[in-house]
């Protein structure tokens, strides 16, 4: 950097009052090319209005947009082993985590909370993909196991969002242990006759598509995610063969019976509030009963005490006379 940038231009700016752009006020779509105001993007949950596409978000984002007002409580984080094979790869493991820490604010890469959803309590736990790609380590298998055990706790339903690599391989088999114990803490919230929802995300992929991202009682996709257990470039090179177009995002798992439905990060509070009354057996709020349509024209039915007159046929029998006799002509009697 020359003297010009670093003196005189500053100078310059501070002289005419001018202020330094940030870089991040315009978000480009990855899809259209789209230019988004960022204040814009954040008030439509990061999701691109014109063309859908759902742009990822931290852990506590996915819990503030789902629960009512934002309100939650935070789950402690159980204490676990911190590196605990003493791991190194490019740098050591305890030093790549003291950095994604400082730079994300988390412990780990679970985020746990419980509130209520249009006025159902659930416990919601999610992966936050800046903490080493959401990859699932021992930390992050107490996180979950110890959500599932609040919601059995608390007789509420547990919502799961995965955003995950995979197991976290400086953690080797230690990491591997977490699928089948998370696996178990699912089928105990099952036992308790509990529901068990997950919302796939962008991108769940690895062990942890082939543990609990896939037992849910029902599965619901955000738009466009990537979902699968090994890459595509990987399942080509293997098969030798082209995948089709859109293999492994939620609209191509839906149509193949993977996934329950795709449905917006923009409507999602409403249908999980849906789907988890008629699973609870409680009642739709009087405002979601569709009300009737009334058909233009239609006439209202008759009371129940009001008297039906019933029509009189054109070649019905004239009055007849006292005696019994008929008045018609002879010609018209039949």
């Amino acid at each position: 950097m020359n003297w010009i940038t670093s003196f005189v231009r500053p100078k310059i700016n501070s002289m005419l009052g001018r202020r330094e752009v940030p870089e991040n006020l315009w978000i480009k779509c990855p899809e259209t090319g789209e230019m988004v105001f960022h204040t814009d993007l954040e008030e439509n949950m990061w999701v691109i209005p014109n063309s859908g596409y759902h742009m990822k978000i931290s852990a506590k984002a996915k819990l503030t947009y789902l629960f009512d007002d934002g309100v939650f409580e935070e789950l402690p984080r159980p204490p676990a082993a911190q590196d605990p094979l003493k791991f190194r790869d490019s740098k050591k493991y305890s030093d790549r985590l003291r950095d994604v820490r400082a730079k994300t604010g988390l412990d780990d890469s679970i985020v746990a909370g419980i509130g209520t959803v249009k006025g159902v309590q659930l416990v919601a736990c999610a992966h936050d993909f800046e903490f080493i790609a959401g990859s699932l380590g021992v930390a992050a298998g107490e996180a979950i196991i110890r959500a599932f055990e609040v919601a059995i706790e608390n007789k509420c339903p547990l919502v799961m969002f995965p955003a995950s690599g995979g197991a976290r391989m400086q953690e080797g088999i230690l990491s591997l242990m977490q699928l089948p114990r998370t696996t178990v803490a699912v089928e105990m919230l099952k036992e308790a006759g509990l529901p068990y929802i997950v919302v796939l995300t962008n991108p769940t992929t690895g062990g942890v598509s082939a543990s609990y991202a896939m037992l849910g009682d029902i599965h619901i996709a955000e738009p466009g995610a990537e979902i699968g257990f090994a890459g595509k470039r990987v399942i080509a090179q293997t098969i030798h063969q082209q995948l089709p177009e859109g293999f492994q995002t939620s609209e191509y798992l839906m149509e193949h019976g993977m996934v329950d439905m795709v449905v917006s990060r923009l409507d999602l509070p409403d249908t999980l509030a849906r789907i988890l009354k008629i699973l609870l057996k409680q009642p739709a709020d009087p405002e979601e009963d569709d009300p009737v349509p009334e058909t233009p024209g239609a006439e209202a039915p008759p009371e129940a005490d009001e008297e039906v007159l019933e029509p009189v046929a054109a070649d019905a029998a004239a009055p007849a006379n006292p005696d019994g006799s008929d008045q018609r002509d002879p010609d018209e009697r039949g």
